[in-house]
């Protein structure tokens, strides 16, 4: 801690006054400008979870306008998480290279101009064209948006304002659901261009809201702007507050090539495992939500209603894990979340005959009990790398998770049609237990740590 003079509004000092500041930036207090950077942070993954969720909802649409086969809405569907796949991996570089703040509302301003296109669009190849696009455009903002959330924040808040952005995913899932069905029922035939379009709102909110948000301070120490930095961090939290990074003796500058020479492959790897467990069973409930409650017998207005009740139990999760993250551990909520996440599946899947309101309670289960990892999957990756890196990181994982989704995503519908619901769920049971193989073998605990210690090889 630090003694700083106050002074006056003309800049003298006053009498002699002094208050306690703190010096460092793990020492400051949460304050408005955390909230309202979690806020507009979070927008983009809830962007994510409305882009996958509205898009479940108006397959039921399109699926018969295009004459769709199992295989061709599996492929329809998959193309955002391609998108995502390339985007991340361009995200990720460019956040390392060039900054983060530059690209932070453009990506969604896009967002909104594509799913305006998307109202247009006339036939199955030019709707996998403007998927591809959107996918792409919310594969940027991964990287970047947790990257500034993490350098802005204290270590004690780290995780949990981690965990909101993971939060929102689920809620923008549970207002597409909502949303598409309010359109269904009022639209009639044609609604699905409404439901594409739609996306465009919460988009152009929330990229006017990210307006005047300033540049990473440890981006800029680490790249050599130390001034600068300290002049952010001084604008944000007050007068004395700085930065405790020095530049980085060999600057990286990005991408793939430059995580792997630094040593980060093994760290690198573990995440993108643990995502791919994760995310290949929620992405499947995500694209095809409605039809997989209504396999468990939930049909119509119910299917798709239920399937909201189930992104909002997700974002209950999610708070529930935030709240605890700091008190139980990293490595402890990976490894729980995993493991009681698996119950509700393998019931799933041993009593997929069983009344519709059993398969519900399974699912709703499933939601609460994979908040954990739900937010472990935002936090590791932006712990456990540099911060020249982090960027990088964090697009790599993106891109890699959601090719894993990608490719669920595809499979779910195939394996609905020819292996019914039981075979689908026994096999989201084994991806997940996999996944909790592969906690408990290597997931690291980074409680209470700096971003400095968390990053570092040695730890």
């Amino acid at each position: 801690m630090m003694k700083i003079e106050t002074t006056k509004s003309d800049g003298m000092p006053s009498d002699l006054a002094e208050t306690t500041m703190p010096s460092l930036l793990d020492d400051v207090p949460i304050s408005l400008f955390h909230i309202r950077l979690a806020a507009c942070a979070s927008g983009g993954a809830f962007i994510d979870g409305y882009v996958l969720a509205i898009f479940g909802v108006a397959m039921v649409q399109i699926g018969p306008e295009f004459a769709l086969s199992a295989a061709a809405k599996g492929a329809v569907a998959a193309m955002v998480l391609l998108g995502v796949f390339f985007g991340g991996f361009i995200g990720g570089y460019l956040t390392d290279r060039f900054g983060r703040q530059r690209i932070y509302k453009w990506d969604l301003a896009a967002i909104s101009a594509l799913s305006i296109a998307s109202f247009f669009v006339e036939g199955a190849f030019s709707l996998i064209i403007m998927r591809l696009l959107v996918g792409l455009a919310v594969g940027i903002d991964y990287p970047i948006a947790p990257a500034l959330l993490t350098e802005f924040s204290p270590k004690r808040l780290r995780g949990p304002l981690l965990g909101v952005l993971i939060s929102l995913f689920f809620v923008g899932g549970a207002a597409a659901y909502v949303t598409g069905e309010i359109m269904l029922s009022t639209i009639g035939d044609g609604a699905w261009r409404w439901m594409l379009a739609s996306t465009a709102v919460p988009a152009a909110i929330i990229a006017v809201m990210r307006i005047g948000t300033p540049e990473s301070p440890l981006w800029l120490a680490r790249n050599g702007r130390v001034e600068e930095a300290n002049s952010v961090m001084a604008k944000v939290f007050g007068p004395g507050v700085r930065v405790d990074e020095s530049p980085a003796e060999a600057r990286a500058g990005g991408g793939l090539f430059a995580v792997v020479k630094a040593g980060y492959v093994g760290r690198l790897l573990f995440v993108t495992a643990i995502w791919i467990c994760l995310i290949i069973p929620v992405y499947a409930i995500f694209a095809f939500g409605p039809q997989l409650v209504g396999a468990m017998h939930l049909e119509g207005r119910a299917s798709t209603l239920g399937s909201a009740a189930i992104e909002l139990f997700f974002a209950v999760g999610c708070v529930i894990a935030l709240l605890l993250v700091n008190r139980v551990g990293r490595r402890t909520m990976t490894i729980q979340s995993f493991a009681w996440a698996a119950i509700p599946m393998l019931l799933l899947a041993i009593f997929s005959d069983a009344p519709a309101i059993w398969a519900a309670v399974l699912f709703a289960a499933y939601a609460l009990f994979s908040g954990g990892m739900e937010v472990m999957s935002f936090v590791y990756p932006n712990e456990l790398f540099p911060t020249e890196l982090r960027g990088s990181a964090m697009g790599i994982v993106t891109a890699l998770s959601r090719f894993g989704a990608a490719v669920g995503t595809f499979l779910v519908p195939i394996s609905l049609e020819n292996f019914g619901i039981s075979t689908t769920m026994y096999g989201a049971f084994a991806i997940t237990v996999v996944g909790l193989v592969i906690s408990a073998m290597w997931a690291p605990e980074t409680r209470n740590m700096s971003l400095a210690e968390t990053s570092s090889l040695s730890h």
